[in-house]
């Protein structure tokens, strides 16, 4: 296997140099993208930390954050990388679309399971007067944990955009890239969610 065909795991174009060219353009472009979006989720980190003991006589970390759920949360999403990583080696090996369109069903649905129980926690969180008004604490928290269910909620739109792409182009160039994109972005978030589950979950068992 070439450099070129490890660094594009889902892709198979090793025999056309111009078009490896113009994908790792187009990969690249994407990785920019990203490190922008990982200085935006930093920024947010940073304010929250800040934030932290700001509760002004509102609930705080303890009183509110569930570990049990919180886990079930990141499970989901560390599986739903290990499917869209199988969704990726099924196209590099190009085997049936169903195999591929049936990995990406798996990972939508965990994504959205994802989502589901993030919606239930903050309804929670609702019922128990934390809402974003009541203190700097609950606004970070807030601000960070919604920012990111806001960009898995992007990732599950996406994943569909591309399941009727697969059914209408079938498996070609651009869908191929287009699936390397959602890779890196839904891997991200994964990236991501662990930082907040290690930083705001974990962290507010003590606070």
């Amino acid at each position: 296997m070439s450099e070129a065909e490890r660094r594009h795991a889902g892709l198979n174009l090793a025999h056309d140099p111009g078009e490896l060219a113009e994908v790792e353009s187009d990969v690249f472009g994407f990785w920019i993208f990203l490190m922008s979006d990982a200085v935006l989720f930093a920024l947010l980190f940073a304010i929250y930390g800040t934030m932290l003991h700001a509760t002004a006589g509102a609930p705080g970390p303890s009183q509110e954050f569930k570990i049990g759920p919180a886990f079930i949360e990141t499970m989901l999403l560390l599986t739903s990388s290990f499917t869209f990583g199988m969704a990726s080696i099924a196209l590099k090996q190009n085997a049936r679309p169903r195999a591929v369109v049936l990995w990406l069903l798996v990972t939508l649905l965990l994504g959205l399971c994802f989502l589901a129980m993030e919606a239930h926690d903050f309804a929670t969180m609702a019922g128990d007067h934390a809402t974003p008004d009541r203190s700097g604490f609950l606004s970070a928290f807030f601000v960070l944990v919604g920012m990111h269910g806001m960009h898995v909620t992007i990732g599950a739109i996406w994943t569909i955009v591309m399941l009727v792409q697969l059914a209408v182009f079938g498996r070609d160039r651009r869908v191929k890239v287009n699936l390397i994109r959602l890779s890196l972005f839904w891997h991200f978030l994964d990236i991501v969610w662990i930082a907040i589950f290690s930083v705001v979950y974990l962290q507010g068992l003590i606070h």
